[in-house]
């Protein structure tokens, strides 16, 4: 593991009393979407990542806005979430927040889905999620927020989503045992749960037929999803705007979760021969 001060010092940006957010997997992605949005709004960011090199590159794009402390570790690791937190602390004195955005999108039917799979889930999204609430809780205080970026996939079930589905359904139970608990002392945690949103992640399967006809076409709304969407949401939750919002898990997926829509195109199609749509579902 290294440990890193961030590349860049602002430009005075950033006074003692500034509030400070540690964001796990932030060096791509929706974790690079959320560590821009705090730093517009004034917050010292502690980006926690694997990839030194990216976490490099946002320490330097973001260091004319605020202060930016940099630790590339491997989230998945048991002493990691202690580390992560004392570094912040010794870093910084304070934690305001921490985003719990890390995780891993293994995708298979739980009948193919063997114990490595299983276990990379569970390590990156679930137990590294419970380890860094863990150490982070002592550290928060009045006023502070706790945010995990789920998925809408576990807010609902998934053809072919196997513990990628159960691992996010249960961070959403952390999410509501986490309000429950530290509630009264002022600490609120929430979830975020995005639709399918471009990304490294998904962008191989983009265009595919069968994940357009599964994601846009059963979308009300007249737009994709972006990562700036989802870094507004985890911004807002953490917030002095949300500040009465505890122990809720918020789809940002332009509707899909909630209704039973489907675009003229699909409405009018005729059904998908069974061999088609097992291909489809496989995607």
């Amino acid at each position: 593991m290294r440990e890193q001060a961030g590349l860049g010092k602002g430009s005075g940006h950033h006074p003692a009393s500034a509030p400070v957010v540690l964001i796990t997997g932030a060096s791509a992605g929706i974790g690079e979407a959320i560590a821009h949005r705090f730093a517009a709004a004034g917050y010292r960011i502690v980006a926690v990542a694997r990839r030194q090199e990216k976490l490099d590159a946002l320490a330097r794009t973001l260091s004319p806005l605020t202060q930016v402390e940099t630790l590339s570790l491997d989230v998945a690791e048991p002493a990691s979430a202690a580390r992560a937190v004392r570094f912040a602390l010794d870093r910084f004195g304070r934690l305001d927040c921490l985003v719990n955005n890390a995780g891993s999108g293994r995708w298979a039917p739980v009948h193919q889905t063997d114990d490595a799979a299983m276990d990379e889930v569970i390590d990156i999204s679930l137990k590294a999620t419970f380890r860094f609430c863990r150490e982070a809780v002592p550290a928060l205080g009045p006023g502070s927020a706790i945010v995990t970026v789920g998925s809408t996939f576990g807010l609902i079930g998934g053809l072919d989503g196997g513990i990628y589905c159960a691992v996010k359904a249960a961070l959403v139970g952390l999410t509501q045992t986490l309000a429950a608990q530290y509630g009264p002392q002022g600490i609120r945690s929430n979830l975020v749960a995005p639709g399918v949103i471009k990304t490294d992640m998904t962008r191989d399967h983009w265009d595919l037929q069968g994940f357009r006809r599964l994601n846009q076409e059963m979308t009300p709304f007249d737009r994709e999803g972006t990562v700036q969407d989802v870094a507004n949401a985890v911004f807002f939750l953490a917030s002095p705007e949300g500040s009465y919002i505890n122990g809720q898990s918020i789809a940002v997926d332009g509707g899909w979760t909630t209704t039973k829509f489907l675009a003229t195109e699909a409405l009018v199609a005729d059904r998908v021969l069974p061999q088609a749509a097992g291909a489809a579902a496989s995607l």
